[in-house]
């Protein structure tokens, strides 16, 4: 009979936890309502590999190494993936201790010595001396996953675990942005100071000649001050560009970790390339190529499954309760002073728990109210980071474009500058013009050329934000976990 009303009570438990699955709120979920295409369309078609390891398109050995370098030692990467490994230990402790039953092996030893100093009465009489009592208890807590709150905890879990995968893979992302940029700047300096220095040659050369013309009475001789003046003024920025570049090498040393190492391990070419074509993509494609978008994403799911379980805790827990146990007592013996009486027992128990949370309920009605809210949060938090990606994308395509036709144009610029000059030269070569004429041809082309070298620069480093803005510096197929709030 009383089996029959127990599982009566398990049943009855178990259409309520059936009914209970109705009652817990659904994964919210956000449409980010993106365009279909960006402002610009000046992006060409590449394959998903150039854009999982977009600085491979710029054809640079030397880029390569730095960010393969960068990946494999830099602080900022070994500090990302230390932090995941801190991650996965804590989900792997967390999964165990959801799926694992609590099960405390508990001993004991007790050791009494009694003295009587007084005994009196009929009834009988009680033995001193040393008793001795050893105990080991084997009790185990399971809880019956009837209405799933096991399930809705490890989905918890598993969205905790993708967000901190996807935190380290954008991590990554920025640190190959990073090296990157760094290391065009240096480029572009090192091409800024070679155009500077001949600057100087040039404006040494002018005051020298302004000094003896002066000196010949051909010409007054403030034009000699004004020309030391301009020798001055190009040694100072010669300077201020060499301290530039020392310090963008350090900087890049440091990304790649080997900020100890001297400078002279890191030559930089005075050249830069032209940036290579962006990959043709659609906003919709920001949504798995962007890690923090999917950082945001697994956050929702892991509020709205917390919301689920704190919904969960509102029903009865049914948990079995069995356990085994050995204990040994050891007394001194009436019949013999010197002996000891030896009893050793065993026991096993078979039981179960039904809570029933009454009086908890103006709590946990709480409790899933910040609950709500706190998925309010994730759900806004992921919508903004939706449209910052958007953002991000579309003004750096836009920009790219910008600097295209600026490099363009100085280009063109610079070439009709060096055609001046180069007829300057030649007219001085054969008399037709003075050395003053020439020697100012060639600064007005050097600082054409040293606009159009900061514009290349700034495209260069442009391209690489375009490729992190699109998403690009990682394999989403790469990531073995994946967001899940159903």
């Amino acid at each position: 009979m009383r089996h029959a009303k127990t599982g009566a009570y398990i049943a009855t438990f178990a259409l309520l936890a059936i009914g209970s699955a109705a009652c817990t709120t659904p994964a919210q979920k956000v449409d980010p309502q993106l365009p279909s295409a960006y402002g610009t369309s000046s992006a060409a078609p590449l394959g998903a590999q150039a854009l999982d390891q977009w600085w491979t398109q710029f054809g640079d050995p030397a880029l390569n190494d730095l960010v393969t370098t960068a990946l494999a030692q830099s602080p900022d990467a070994r500090l990302a993936a230390a932090r995941l490994d801190e991650a996965r230990a804590i989900r792997q402790g967390q999964v165990r201790q959801i799926f694992i039953p609590q099960t405390p092996l508990v001993g004991s030893a007790q050791r009494t010595d009694t003295d009587i100093s007084d005994q009196s009465g009929t009834g009988g009489f009680t033995q001193g001396g040393v008793s001795k009592t050893y105990a080991a208890n084997f009790d185990v807590s399971w809880e019956l996953d009837l209405i799933g709150r096991r399930l809705a905890a490890l989905r918890v879990v598993k969205n905790d675990m993708a967000a901190a995968r996807f935190a380290y893979e954008g991590a990554r992302a920025a640190l190959a942005a990073n090296v990157a940029q760094s290391y065009f700047e240096a480029r572009g300096l090192a091409v800024q100071l070679d155009d500077a220095r001949e600057s100087v040659r040039i404006a040494k050369a002018l005051s020298d000649t302004a000094s003896e013309r002066g000196r010949r009475g051909l010409t007054a001789t403030s034009e000699g001050e004004r020309a030391a003046a301009d020798l001055a003024q190009a040694e100072a920025q010669a300077a201020a560009l060499d301290a530039q570049l020392r310090t963008a090498r350090r900087t890049l040393l440091i990304l790649v970790g080997k900020g100890v190492d001297p400078l002279e391990s890191l030559p930089i070419t005075p050249s830069l390339a032209k940036p290579p074509a962006v990959p043709a993509a659609t906003p919709g494609q920001l949504l798995a190529r962007r890690p923090d978008v999917r950082e945001a994403a697994a956050r929702l799911a892991s509020a709205s499954g917390n919301l689920n379980i704190s919904e969960l805790a509102l029903f009865p827990t049914l948990t079995l309760t069995p356990g085994v146990g050995v204990s040994k007592s050891i007394t001194p013996s009436f019949l013999e002073p010197r002996a000891e009486t030896s009893t050793t027992s065993s026991a096993w128990t078979v039981g179960a728990n039904l809570s029933i949370p009454i009086l908890n309920i103006p709590k946990l009605m709480s409790d899933i109210k910040a609950s709500n809210a706190r998925v309010e949060q994730a759900a806004i938090t992921y919508e903004k980071t939706v449209q910052t990606a958007f953002g991000e994308a579309d003004n750096a395509l836009v920009q790219l474009a910008a600097d295209e036709r600026r490099v363009a144009l100085l280009s063109a610029g610079e070439r009709r500058a060096a055609v001046a000059y180069e007829a300057s030269r030649k007219g001085y070569a054969a008399g037709l013009t003075d050395l003053t004429t020439a020697l100012q041809a060639e600064q007005a082309w050097r600082a054409v050329r040293s606009a159009a070298t900061g514009a290349q620069t700034q495209a260069l480093q442009r391209a690489v934000q375009t490729y992190k803005a699109l998403g690009g510096g990682w394999s989403p197929e790469a990531v073995p976990t994946k967001a899940s709030a159903q």
